[in-house]
């Protein structure tokens, strides 16, 4: 039987906001956090006096984001953000003109994702590109004079006016089977369509629009940049001098699903050159390039062992000239996340994450100083973006009881200060609940993090039943940090506290910490949750642990199939979402077959080569114990645990007879992305989890 439920939340939040009087905060709801707007992308003008940013706000009656961008003084204290004009509605992407009178965004208004220029001083938008295939990224010239896009392309072609015929045939065809003799099939949640994303660059004449054909950049190359799916603009840059462009792409040809390899290469702008491989003596990953001030040096993150996606990223500055290359601070056991340079170029700004934040750092480019642990500019949140502006640093922070926000600090240390205050109208008057990180001693030993939030209209003295959280990854972090997903807030306004650990195989905490769950998916990090569950239990008197339940996604879903054979005591209820039911069928299935391999036993231990790793934490061979309510979530589009994981863990729920429920999203992938499939999942989850904890 399917069960079909109302897009507003069944909770207990209404009840406890029309009990509680006119006084005290409302709850936080799946509504608040489904229509937040959402601020990201921070570019500074080139006279440092002005930022743009992207802002997404969510249209729900379209069911919809709608992405505009925004302009913030930072010459006036308390300044207000404006809209930029012609910005005010799927404008994405923002880059300022090299003469900071433009500022260019990519947008669909026309029809097709090209790059338009919206001038500061006013008047219609111009249409700076119209080729005939949609742009995916891009980026302006520092000398003003071209730019840099990415374009979907057959490569055997490199022409975009060949990749729109070959299209347009394969559209009117009638028969609609795909032959592959490849891998990839399928990728995240598409079809392989024999495109790659290409680089080719254009010129601009003097009112910023692009003129004559464009210039391919890598030709000859069966790879893509930006990177499938996550990739960016931050995979590709332009030299200071505008010659030059550095991409970063794996070329792998059929053993693309097995392979980490990226490498940078160079290209000049005009074309006249092949691409040249920067880093080809490394195996492993190597991403971000940028390009010193001065134009000689080049920074980039590497990672040192293939087939591993989560290893350590070092920070590499490589000497153009010269083609040598040193790792600043190798001693420093964190990954770098970003990178920026210091106008000067005797610094390099980093992200990294450290003990449940993710913190900027300074780290000396210059000198070639070791300083094993660099200084800190930030303190608690999560930075997920920064770039110069004059002496300071602007940055955009988020935090568990904060969406992202702008904040600028000086590039020598000080103080912290809030430049926006995206949604305060919207929030005023919710409780964001307080949230506390603890510690205890796990598996081996060693010291294990987590978080518990406390419920909405918390009392001391009082109890509160509990969502115990497990993070996805797994190499992962369920840290100081806001989710539009997985939300302890969402949790919090229904009246539950909320559990969160960062296991051994959470990133964070030290490279070997990282390492440690590779191999050993259902002992340690089960260790580190047991012991934390019993930590949490002893520390927080007000958590109930006879009324709880553990919900998890991914990695986190396949922990939840897993301690429903093996850890199911403590539990009401279980909620698993797009998690691994059956994991040898698994490195049979998912899309990218390096990830299987390496959490087998590394690099070629496939399902038929080593059976005996792919059974030794298999969730499918405990069923037999299974005994707790379980709903079950899964995306139809979802390629990386594919549907037919959800399917056999429901498929065996209903043949044992446990209380069970399956909602799938046919139109979704590994996330829940849709406004209105977000409030459904929300509602869903809180249903199910009133429905047992409850009671």
């Amino acid at each position: 039987m399917i069960a079909r439920y109302a897009l507003g939340l069944l909770s207990v939040a209404a009840l406890l906001a029309a009990s509680s009087g006119a006084a005290r905060a409302r709850p936080f709801t799946a509504r608040d956090l489904v229509t937040l707007d959402r601020l990201s992308d921070p570019v500074v003008s080139p006279d440092g006096g002005t930022v743009a940013f992207e802002l997404r706000a969510t249209d729900l009656g379209h069911n919809r984001g709608v992405h505009s961008v925004r302009l913030l003084s930072l010459a006036t204290p308390g300044a207000v953000p404006t809209v930029l004009a012609g910005a005010d509605a799927q404008a994405e992407q923002p880059h300022w003109s090299a003469d900071g009178r433009a500022v260019y965004v990519l947008s669909g208004r026309g029809g097709s994702d090209q790059v338009w220029r919206l001038p500061l001083a006013g008047g219609p938008p111009v249409q700076v590109t119209h080729l005939p295939v949609d742009v995916g990224a891009f980026r302006p010239s520092p000398d003003g004079h071209g730019m840099v896009v990415s374009l979907a392309v057959f490569p055997d072609t490199d022409s975009p006016d060949d990749t729109r015929a070959r299209l347009d045939g394969i559209h009117v065809a009638k028969s609609t089977g795909m032959v592959f003799d490849r891998l990839f099939v399928r990728h995240w949640d598409t079809y392989a369509d024999g495109t790659r994303n290409h680089l080719f660059a254009l010129a601009l004449d003097g009112s910023g629009v692009a003129t004559g054909r464009p210039v391919p950049l890598m030709r000859g190359l069966d790879g893509d940049t930006p990177a499938k799916p996550f990739g960016d603009e931050g995979d590709f840059t332009i030299s200071p001098d505008g010659r030059i462009v550095l991409f970063s792409v794996r070329v792998a040809g059929r053993g693309e699903p097995w392979s980490t390899n990226y490498d940078i290469y160079r290209s000049p702008i005009d074309g006249s050159a092949a691409p040249r491989d920067l880093t080809a003596s490394n195996p492993a990953w190597d991403a971000e390039p940028l390009v010193s001030p001065d134009g000689t040096r080049l920074a980039y993150r590497a990672m040192t062992r293939p087939g591993f996606e989560a290893d350590r990223y070092g920070v590499m500055v490589m000497d153009l000239a010269r083609g040598t290359t040193r790792e600043i601070d190798p001693h420093w056991d964190r990954s770098a996340g970003s990178l920026l340079w210091s106008k000067d170029g005797r610094h390099l700004y980093v992200t990294a994450e450290e003990l449940g934040q993710n913190r900027l750092f300074a780290l000396d480019a210059g000198s070639g100083a070791a300083n094993p642990h660099p200084a800190a500019l930030t303190d608690q949140g999560h930075v997920s973006a920064a770039v110069l502006a004059g002496a300071d640093i602007v940055y955009a922070r988020d935090a568990l009881d904060s969406p992202s926000q702008l904040w600028r600090v000086p590039q020598a240390g000080g103080t912290p200060v809030q430049l926006t205050h995206v949604d305060a109208d919207r929030l005023a008057g919710v409780e964001l609940a307080a949230a506390r990180q603890f510690a205890f001693k796990g598996w081996n030993g060693e010291t294990v993090h987590g978080y518990v939030v406390r419920p909405d209209g918390y009392q001391q003295g009082h109890t509160y039943p509990v969502a115990f959280l497990i993070h996805g990854g797994p190499q992962g972090s369920f840290g100081n940090d806001w989710s539009y997903r997985w939300n302890p807030q969402f949790y919090a306004g229904l009246g539950y506290a909320a559990v969160m650990i960062d296991f051994h195989g959470s990133t964070g905490y030290g490279q070997a910490f990282t390492d440690s769950i590779s191999g050993h998916w259902g002992d340690r990090p089960l260790e580190d949750l047991q012991k934390g569950w019993a930590a949490a239990l002893a520390q927080f008197p007000f958590l109930d642990g006879g009324h709880a339940c553990a919900l998890g996604a991914s990695y986190g879903g396949y922990m939840i199939n897993w301690i429903a054979g093996v850890w199911n005591a403590p539990w009401k209820c279980l909620v698993v979402h797009d998690g691994v039911f059956d994991d040898r069928m698994m490195g049979f299935s998912t899309d990218e077959l390096w990830f299987a391999e390496w959490e087998h036993g590394g690099p070629g231990h496939t399902p038929w080569s080593d059976p005996v790793a792919y059974e030794r934490y298999n969730p499918a061979d405990h069923v037999a114990a299974w005994r707790v309510p379980q709903l079950v979530i899964h995306g139809g589009h979802d390629y990386r645990i594919p549907l037919e994981q959800g399917l056999g863990a429901f498929d065996a729920l209903q043949r044992r007879g446990i209380d069970s429920r399956l909602l799938i999203f046919p139109d979704e992938n590994h996330w829940v992305l849709k406004p209105a499939n977000s409030l459904q999942w929300h509602a869903v989850v809180a249903g199910w989890l009133q429905s047992h904890i409850d009671r």
